[in-house]
């Protein structure tokens, strides 16, 4: 027979405080590198673009056609 080790969602104090401690040291490594918590510096690489508008729909229906027409063309010529 095994032994049944009830386990909860709670984390123990011990697991609080430590997850808080390693929670601080990475902010802290991230801040002596210059970066952020992410490790990003900024944000220069979304200069200059644009959201999608609200007609990306019909370029997706417009490239489903064409995958569409093209098996259809594939099929007829193989027969």
């Amino acid at each position: 027979m095994g032994l049944f080790i009830r386990q909860d969602d709670n984390r123990s104090k011990l697991q609080e405080r430590l997850a808080a401690e390693l929670r601080e040291k990475a902010k802290a490594r991230a801040e002596e590198d210059g970066r952020s918590f992410d490790g990003v510096n900024d944000s220069s690489y979304l200069k200059d673009t644009k959201q999608t508008t609200s007609l990306a729909w019909v370029w997706a229906l417009i490239v489903v056609v064409a995958i569409t027409i093209s098996v259809w063309l594939m099929f007829l010529n193989g027969q």
